[in-house]
Order: C-alpha cells, then sequence, then structure tokens
C-alpha cells in the first residue's frame, strides 16, 4: 500500500497531461510461493471520454483479448473469475480515482504469468492496455552471484527477497558460513517499479579450500511457517597450487614406465608433460599419465609436467634414470711399436651405474681398476715384455663387455745365455740362441778358416729354428782342434745375431757338458751295483742248495742261468736309454732334444749252464761260485 501512497500524488499531477489510453504497471514483479502480492496499477483514458453507468475493470491472465477467452483473474461488474483466482483476489484501488492496484493471495506457481488490466467505461467505451505486469512466483529466494569468483579476491554475494505482500514482512538469514574468514552481514532495502525487495548481502574472500562448499540463502515470515531456502555450491576459480608426480625413478632398459601427473586447479589445466624442449602429451585434464615403453638410455634425463589454467601456471620435475650394463668398450687399434716408446691406452665405455674399469695383460691384472667411463693405461718405454694381447674389462652390477687390443713391440737382437758350444763324441756342437723382433738371423763366423756359415751353407751340418722371436742356430764342426793347455779342444767361432734394429757379434766359449760328466759316473756306479747285487744273489742261491741238498762239495748247476743274463742284459738297455746310444750326440740348451750323450756300461755274461773246469772255485767258506767275465 506504501507503493499506492508514493503513485497517487504523482497520478493527480498528470491527471490530465494526456487524453489517450494509457496504464502504469511494474513490468516485472515477484513473490514468494503461498504468501500474497500487491500489483499496483494505475489507468488514463482519452478527456473526451464520459464513463457510462460508471467505471468498471477487468484483469486477465495470459492474454489481453477476450476474444480469446483468457482466464479472468478479478472482474469488477461480477464474481465471475476463474477457478484458480477463486477467493484469491481483491481490487485494493478505486477505479473512479483512475487506480486498478490488484491484490491475489495464496499465490502457487500456477499464477506466475502476465497480467492484463482491461477498463470498461460503458458501452463501446471498452479497452485492454496492451502493457502487462509478468508476475514471478518463487519457492526460493534469488541469491546474485558473480558470474567469476576468484581466489584470494574479495566476494559479495546477495540474497533477495520480495516484500509485495503488504501483509507478510520477510527476513533473510545466511546458512553455512560457520567455515567463511571473516565473513561480513549487510542488509539493504530496494524499491523499483512500484515493487520493493529486500536484500542481504555476505562479503568475505575465498579460498581455493572453499571451492565445491556450499552456502545457503533461508527467507522466513516471522509468525508463519513460510520458510524458504536456497543453496548454492562455490566455484573458485584459482591457479594451479600443486602439481604431483612419481617420485624420480630407475629403471632398466627396456622396460615400460609410465609417468602420472596430477594438477589441483580449478577450471581443469592444460596439463603437459616435456622432455627438454619437446613437448611430449597434453591434455585439458585434472591428471595426465605419459607411458614410455622399451626405455633406452636416450630417454633418461628431467621430465616436467606444466598445468597452466588462464589463472596461474605450475611444474613439477622428475628424473628418470635408466640402469643397463656397460656397452663393448672402445679401444686403441692394435699397434707395432719399437722398444722404449710411451704410450697411453684409452679404453672408454657407457653403462649405468658407471662401470668400474680393468686392465688386464694376457689374463693378469695391469695398472688400476677405475670407476669411470674412461680409463687410460699409461706404459712407460715399453720393453719386449710388455709385447702381447691387453684387454679392457667393464663391470656393473647389471653385466660385463670387454675389448682387445694387441701390442707389438719390436727390437733389436739379444743374445741369450745358453749360446756356447760344447764338446760331443763326434766333435764339437755350438749352439746361438737370440731373440728379437722381427726375428733374428743368425750366422756362425770361423775366422781361422775365415769362413761365413750360414742357412745358405750346407756345410758344417747348419740347423736353425724359430719359435716365436726366439731363433736357435746350430752347427757341428767333426774336427775337435788341437790341445790347448788345459787338455781341451781349441775353438773360435763367432755367433752374429741381427735384424732391422741392429748387429750383434760374440765369441762363443768352449764348455765341457756337465750332463755329459754325470752319465759317466751314474753309469760306472751302477753298473758296480749291478754286478754287487748278482754275486750277492748266486750266492744266496747256491748257498741254499747246499743245505737241501745235503751235500756240500756238489757243484753249483743254475736251473735257468738265462735268467740272470736276461736281468743283466735289461739293466744295461735301461742305462742305455737314460744316457743315448754309442756314437750319438746331444744339443745344448734348447736343443736338448737332440743332444744325446754317450755312456760307458758293463755287461755280465754266463758262459755256460754248469760251471767249466778250472772256472769253478770254492770259498774259504766252502761254498761254490761261477767266474764272471767282463766283456
Amino acid at each position: 500500500m506504501w507503493c499506492l501512497e508514493l503513485l497517487l500524488p504523482l497520478l493527480l499531477i498528470i491527471n490530465d497531461a494526456s487524453c489517450q489510453w494509457n496504464v502504469w504497471i511494474p513490468r516485472d514483479i515477484s513473490a514468494m510461493t503461498n504468501s500474497c502480492v500487491v500489483i499496483p496499477c494505475t489507468f488514463m483514458y482519452p478527456s473526451g471520454i464520459r464513463p457510462y453507468r460508471g467505471i468498471h475493470g477487468i484483469w486477465y491472465f495470459g492474454q489481453p483479448y477476450p476474444q480469446l477467452f483468457p482466464p479472468v483473474v478479478f472482474k469488477s461488474r461480477t464474481d465471475v473469475v476463474h477457478e484458480s483466482y477463486k477467493g484469491r483476489t481483491k481490487l485494493l484501488g478505486d477505479l473512479h480515482q483512475r487506480n486498478c492496484t490488484l491484490l491475489i493471495n495464496n499465490i502457487g506457481a500456477e499464477h506466475s504469468g502476465r497480467y492484463y488490466f482491461r477498463a470498461d467505461l460503458g458501452g463501446a467505451n471498452m479497452y485492454t492496455y496492451p502493457d502487462f505486469a509478468e508476475l514471478k512466483v518463487l519457492d526460493q529466494p534469488n541469491i546474485d552471484v558473480p558470474e567469476e569468483i576468484v581466489s584470494d579476491e574479495s566476494l559479495e554475494l546477495t540474497c533477495y527477497a520480495p516484500d509485495n505482500c503488504p501483509d507478510l514482512t520477510p527476513e533473510i538469514q545466511w546458512m553455512y558460513t560457520d567455515y567463511l574468514p571473516d565473513p561480513e552481514f549487510s542488509s539493504s532495502y530496494l524499491e523499483e517499479s512500484n515493487t520493493a525487495v529486500l536484500s542481504n548481502t555476505l562479503t568475505f574472500t575465498p579460498r581455493p579450500m572453499h571451492n565445491g562448499q556450499l552456502l545457503g540463502c533461508r527467507v522466513y515470515y516471522p509468525n508463519t511457517t513460510l520458510v524458504y531456502e536456497r543453496l548454492i555450491s562455490l566455484d573458485i576459480k584459482y591457479a594451479p597450487r600443486s602439481v604431483w608426480v612419481n617420485a624420480s625413478a630407475e629403471v632398466m632398459e627396456g622396460s615400460t614406465v609410465m609417468l602420472h601427473c596430477e594438477v589441483d586447479s580449478n577450471p581443469h589445466p592444460r596439463i603437459s608433460w616435456t622432455f627438454g624442449d619437446q613437448e611430449l602429451l597434453w591434455d585439458t585434464a585434472s591428471n595426465i599419465s605419459l607411458i614410455l615403453d622399451d626405455v633406452t638410455p636416450a630417454n633418461e634425463g628431467v621430465y616436467t609436467c606444466i598445468g597452466d589454467n588462464g589463472y596461474g601456471m605450475m611444474n613439477t620435475s622428475l628424473y628418470l634414470s635408466v640402469k643397463y650394463p656397460p656397452r663393448e668398450p672402445t679401444l686403441n687399434e692394435s699397434m707395432t711399436v719399437l722398444e722404449g716408446t710411451s704410450l697411453a691406452l684409452h679404453c672408454s665405455t657407457q653403462g649405468s651405474p658407471a662401470p668400474t674399469l680393468t686392465w688386464l695383460k694376457d689374463g693378469e691384472l695391469v695398472g688400476t681398476i677405475t670407476a669411470d667411463e674412461l680409463s687410460v693405461l699409461e706404459i712407460m718405454e715399453i720393453t719386449p715384455q710388455g709385447d702381447g694381447q691387453y684387454r679392457c674389462l667393464a663391470e656393473n652390477e647389471h653385466g660385463r663387455a670387454s675389448s682387445s687390443l694387441n701390442i707389438t713391440v719390436e727390437y733389436a737382437p739379444v743374445l741369450l745365455e745358453e749360446s756356447k758350444c760344447t764338446v760331443v763324441r763326434e766333435g764339437v756342437q755350438c749352439v746361438c740362441m737370440a731373440t728379437g723382433n722381427p726375428e733374428p738371423t743368425i750366422e756362425f763366423y770361423l775366422p781361422d778358416l775365415n769362413i761365413t756359415i750360414n742357412e745358405t751353407d750346407g756345410r758344417y751340418n747348419f740347423y736353425t729354428h724359430t719359435d716365436g722371436h726366439t731363433t736357435t742356430g746350430m752347427i757341428k764342426l767333426r774336427e775337435k782342434g788341437e790341445r790347448v793347455d788345459n787338455g781341451g779342444p781349441a775353438v773360435n767361432v763367432h755367433c752374429s745375431i741381427y735384424n732391422m734394429y741392429g748387429r750383434e757379434s760374440v765369441f762363443l766359449e768352449l764348455q765341457q757338458e756337465k750332463k755329459y760328466m754325470m752319465a759317466v759316473i751314474v753309469g760306472t756306479i751302477g753298473g758296480v751295483a749291478v754286478i754287487a747285487f748278482i754275486i750277492a744273489a748266486v750266492r744266496y742261491v747256491g748257498h741254499n742248495n747246499k743245505k737241501e741238498n745235503g751235500n756240500p762239495r756238489q757243484d753249483v748247476v743254475l736251473e735257468n742261468p738265462a735268467l740272470y743274463y736276461s736281468a743283466v742284459k735289461k739293466d744295461k738297455q735301461n742305462l742305455r736309454k737314460k744316457v743315448g746310444e754309442d756314437g750319438d750326440y746331444q744339443p745344448v740348451g734348447s736343443m736338448a732334444g737332440l743332444e744325446r750323450q754317450e755312456l760307458n756300461y758293463a755287461a755280465l755274461e754266463f758262459i755256460g749252464a754248469r760251471p767249466r773246469e778250472g772256472a769253478l772255485g770254492r770259498g774259504d767258506d766252502g761254498s761254490n761260485y761261477t767266474e764272471i767275465k767282463a766283456k
């Protein structure tokens, strides 16, 4: 009614301002369901029209044209109205005062729509105004929510309740605000287009944690059971505040790996996985997974997950470590060097974890063990002993690998101590041994005869043999030469050794062969021992026979004299096998396989099976004996 009080003075001022059909009603008006609503209305008609039998009015719902038979909301001439409005409507204004204000009680959702007023001045002076008031019947209050709520920015939420029922005054209350940081509340009253609205504003600063939480506005009318509520879910926009990825991982070469990333932000961000400067995968979502199949060492490195939703950006990285056994080491090429050269052998490989590198020469450890992907073996002033195969072995917990190279050391010839001249049965044997790389050439020189003996000379039984880097040369001189003061033969032989790096000539000394002398001594002692054994055996057999026959003077008759002969003969043959046959010679030094030594031996023979006349003797003790002759 307060609306009418404000409107009537204005209408009186403009009463004669126009002579046309006009109406002033609110274009939009709202009310809560089951409450009431007052629709303010003022109308005008042409001043030249005189009402016939008074002024009457009709309110239609939905349509302004009577011929379409719209529902009648109110009619001043009769009580005939639409069924849904019976007992609900009342005209609050005085039509003679051109006030057509309408009250509708106990409204429901079915009463929402357009309302038209029709003036009836009698006769043909009837007019339905095209302007309308659109009523909205609400079952819950309105909350004014900004299109965008951004985290950490102040937010105002306003709850509205219509106040267009003169008998009921609403009150507004916010719900579920206990979790809000320092909320503030303020109320206001707004009148617009002859309608009234009560509002209550909630002010606070949202945080990402408030996203998705509920807030509520309750409208109620005191002393009634009318209560209306509305709930909203906060949609807080915030930049990515966390990016979660797998922990840094160690994987084996050839395996499959899944890298997972989750981003907390609103709205969902654009998530991407990058490796270096390369973007591998992206999607607009809250999480994303990158799958790497059959990983190789090239996949090792830093992987970064980036989340960007327009409000901010955040990223997190992880390190993917790919483990694998050592690769085949890379070495220097095999080489040939000169004695005294200093070398640096490089061994490099790859492996994860870093392998240990070990240098081996001909299977033996050389240098130090290095826990790195590069090892350098330094050889200072290499000697001939440095010649051989060098292998670099790489090992880690996942496997091993190796590579090899060969170093050939070239050097000038070196004479070996086995070089000498030795007296043998048929003359003098001279051996010259030398080592060198390339293999040395050996020549003999006889200065007394001014003769050079080499492999092209067929005289003097020249022999040469090469084994690796060692060369052996040998000659045999048939003449033993003149005797010198100490009784030995006079020999003058020189050995010349040479290759591309040098030449050396040495005099070969004549040496008595110790092995030859030892063979004579051993042979002599062995022969005496055999003779003593046979004598003892014969005496023992004769003594036993004497006891058995009871005739101490009976001649000794050997039952099997060949047995004793064969025993002696066999021993002689064994001695020959040990020392060599008569007339043979053996080489010295490495030619030991060719050298023979001469040994004198004694052979025993029994002349007959029975004692001969004059050959049978008797010992002092009366025992018989048999003659043994040396042959």
